[in-house]
C-alpha cells in the first residue's frame, strides 16, 4: 500500500510559502493539504481560491484541498480551475452529499469527504463506492496545532475494514495533531494518507521532518 504525505499548509510560514513549498517538493512529498476555511463552518477563517491559484503556479505536488466550508457545492468549479486536484467536502456542509460528488466528478477532480470528530463513520457508508477519499478529522477542525484525539482511530480500522471487504479503492486519510511520535497509530488502523501541519512546517529543518515522515512510511509500504 502506498502511503503520501500531505503537509498543512495551515502551519506554513506565508512570508516564505514559495520557498518553503519548493522545500517539501523537493523533499519528495507527493501532496500539499490546504485548509481552505470560511469562519462559517469552522469558527476560523484561513485562505481561498486566490491563494490557490497563486501557489498552483509554483508547485507540481498534488493539492490536496480539504473545503471546511458551508456549501461547497457553491465553489466546487472554482477550485477545480485554481488548481485544485483532489476536492475534499464535509459530509455535515452539505445537504446533498451526492451532488457535490457528482460535482467535483464532472470538473476531472478526485473526490474526498470528510467527516468531524463527533460524526458516526457509519454516515459515510452510502458514498464510498463513489469517492477516491476519506479523510476521518482527529481533532475538531477549525485550527492547527490540537492535540491528536485517539478516540478517532477506530473509524479508521472501521473504513479499511469495508474497503478490503468491498473492495472499495477509497485512500483514508488522517488529519489532526498528526506527529512521528504517534503516526504509526493512524498507519496500524490502516490510513495512508498523512497530515501534518506543525510536525513538518514548525520545524527548523522543514525538508529533513518531511523526510523522517516518509522514512517511517517505508517501514509499511
Amino acid at each position: 500500500m502506498a502511503i503520501y504525505l500531505s503537509p498543512s499548509m495551515l502551519s506554513i510560514d506565508f512570508t516564505k510559502i514559495g520557498e518553503q513549498l519548493a522545500m517539501i517538493e523537493d523533499a519528495g512529498t507527493p501532496y500539499i493539504h490546504l485548509d481552505v476555511m470560511d469562519g462559517l463552518f469552522v469558527p476560523n477563517i484561513s485562505f481561498g481560491i486566490p491563494v490557490i491559484k497563486g501557489i498552483r503556479k509554483a508547485s507540481n505536488m498534488v493539492f490536496d484541498a480539504h473545503l471546511m466550508i458551508v456549501e461547497p457545492e457553491k465553489y466546487v468549479e472554482e477550485f477545480r480551475k485554481a488548481g485544485a486536484d483532489i476536492i475534499n467536502f464535509h459530509l455535515e456542509a452539505t445537504e446533498n452529499p451526492k451532488k457535490v460528488i457528482d460535482m467535483i466528478h464532472a470538473t476531472g477532480a478526485k473526490v474526498g469527504i470528510t467527516i468531524k470528530p463527533k460524526t458516526p463513520v457509519e454516515d459515510l457508508k452510502p458514498y464510498l463506492a463513489e469517492v477516491d477519499m476519506v479523510l476521518v478529522m482527529t481533532v475538531e477542525p477549525g485550527f492547527g496545532g490540537q492535540k491528536f484525539m485517539e478516540d478517532q482511530v477506530p473509524k479508521i480500522q472501521q473504513l479499511a475494514q469495508w474497503k478490503k471487504e468491498m473492495s472499495f479503492n477509497y485512500d483514508i486519510q488522517v488529519d489532526g495533531g498528526i506527529t512521528q511520535d504517534n503516526v504509526r497509530v493512524v498507519l496500524d488502523a490502516g490510513a495512508n494518507v498523512i497530515v501534518a501541519g506543525s510536525a513538518v512546517f514548525g520545524k527548523e529543518d522543514i525538508a529533513q521532518a518531511a523526510k523522517d515522515f516518509m522514512g517511517i512510511f517505508k517501514e509499511y509500504e
